[in-house]
């Protein structure tokens, strides 16, 4: 199983005419996620390059398709707006893969989010997410893939479904960083793990879901058998998550903090990574997470063998397995 979409996902790119909007739409349709259209006001009635139709507003695009996701590629001074759009249209997961959301405006769109309770947002500045298909021909970046859901810019054919895993194993993966969900993602991959769902959750500092959200789906999940879960440094998110785990959690988490270097007051990369007191430091965090009894790892490196020395599956027999990853 898996959390928030699956293969019967109907999906629709907001800002699908743009050149990023139409480069990933394809990726998605490549991997075999029901895109069904998409929208760019004023060009409601025309066929994107991929061959979708184009609608001039999410409820339209709604009406017509079924669309139960969207994915949000417009550009920064107007993205919010198209996140409260794709809400007011009533879509159940909204991903907003755009970077650069002035904080204000995102600020404005928590707090109008919370009147669309139906509707969750992932991101901004974030990956997506995917839940893996089985691979049915091919290897690496060949390969195709039937009955996932791919939302978003990462790399497909790194992900193995449970049916593909070499351990019989799933995992869930959440990560402030979208180049270390995708080392998460291909380490597990390597060692016979396969992925329930992977989220994106984004680096900027006000945004939608956050770890505690998804623990509590993934806990939920029974196609979950544990979470990897990736934070750096700045705010309060994962130490709040640490306490939530050592709480609730029935199964095993393992985590990785990025930033042990990184020097106070200086933003590192993402927005919401910058270390403003004491708590916010890669250190602070590690040792937050390891008093609630997470499995914290030192590398990123680690990530794989951690989740499988904690699943019991035995990292070492599993290295070199024939998965999804393409091996």
């Amino acid at each position: 199983m898996a959390i928030l979409i699956d293969g019967t996902t109907r999906v629709i790119c907001q800002g699908i005419t743009g050149a990023s909007g139409s480069f990933h739409t394809k990726g998605c349709l490549d991997y075999g996620t029901q895109v069904v259209g998409g929208v760019t006001p004023g060009k409601g009635g025309q066929k994107d390059d991929n061959g979708l139709p184009i609608f001039d507003t999410v409820r339209q695009a709604v009406a017509e398709t079924g669309a139960g996701a969207t994915m949000i590629f417009v550009p920064p001074p107007f993205a919010g707006d198209s996140v409260l759009e794709a809400a007011d249209a009533g879509i159940p997961v909204i991903c907003c893969i755009t970077e650069g959301i002035p904080v204000q405006d995102m600020v404005r769109v928590r707090a109008r989010l919370e009147g669309y309770p139906d509707s969750v947002l992932i991101g901004p500045n974030c990956p997506g997410l995917i839940t893996p298909g089985r691979r049915v021909s091919g290897e690496g970046p060949s390969a195709v893939f039937e009955g996932g859901c791919k939302i978003g810019i990462m790399p497909g054919y790194i992900h193995t479904a449970r049916e593909d895993a070499a351990t019989g194993k799933a995992v869930g993966i959440i990560s402030r960083s979208g180049t270390l969900t995708y080392e998460a993602v291909w380490q597990t991959s390597v060692l016979g793990i396969g992925q329930s769902t992977c989220v994106g959750i984004g680096g900027d500092p006000v945004r939608g879901l956050g770890f505690i959200e998804l623990l509590e789906l993934f806990n939920d999940d029974p196609g979950t058998d544990g979470v990897v879960m990736i934070g750096e440094i700045g705010g309060s998110d994962e130490a709040n998550a640490g306490a939530w785990i050592e709480a609730n959690m029935r199964k095993p988490v393992t985590a990785f903090i990025a930033g042990r270097t990184a020097p106070p007051g200086k933003r590192m990369g993402h927005a919401g990574a910058i270390i403003g007191g004491a708590d916010d430091t890669a250190q602070a965090k590690m040792d937050s997470l390891r008093g609630n009894g997470v499995q914290v790892c030192e590398s990123p490196a680690d990530l794989g063998v951690g989740m499988a020395d904690a699943l019991g599956v035995g990292a070492g027999v599993q290295a070199g397995a024939q998965t999804g990853a393409g091996q």
